[in-house]
């Protein structure tokens, strides 16, 4: 699995010009599901992005989890994290996982998330073509692959 993390003052989905989901002071997490990915990325991933440490502390330094900040968190489904560009100029997404996997490690993710952080996880609908906006804070934005964990 692979996430591309923003943290943001401000984010929100909309489908068909109507807000489905909005958040405010957080995170947006972009979520790429890849054949082969299993519970235990989703776990991995879960735990990573509740512990990771890119909100400032009081001296100014990213210390502080969005937890610790009382942030809130957006997670968008988005298979084209799984693009592969080694070849021509249309991407690949041969490696992106089919509904019947991406579907359920993506909602896993999403409710292990909410319960480590003890607030709900606002979320984008899979399958959907969505307008996601946000207001990158810093700006700062983290990738994390599942596969490149040491």
């Amino acid at each position: 699995m692979r996430l591309v993390i923003q943290r943001v003052s401000e984010a929100r989905v909309e489908i068909d010009g109507v807000v489905h989901s909005a958040i405010g002071h957080g995170m947006l997490v972009l979520v790429g599901v890849q054949q082969g990915d299993t519970l235990d990325d989703v776990r991995w991933l879960a735990a990573k992005t509740a512990a990771l440490r890119i909100f400032d502390d009081e001296q100014g330094v990213m210390n502080l989890s969005v937890k610790d900040v009382d942030g809130k968190v957006l997670a968008v489904s988005q298979f084209t994290l799984t693009a592969s560009t080694r070849k021509g100029n249309r991407p690949s997404y041969i490696r992106a996982a089919g509904h019947e996997l991406a579907v359920p490690l993506y909602e896993a993710y999403c409710d292990m998330l909410s319960s480590l952080l003890g607030n709900e996880v606002m979320r984008g609908v899979f399958g959907a073509c969505m307008q996601v906006s946000l207001v990158n804070d810093g700006p700062v934005t983290i990738i994390i692959d599942s596969r490149l964990r040491e």
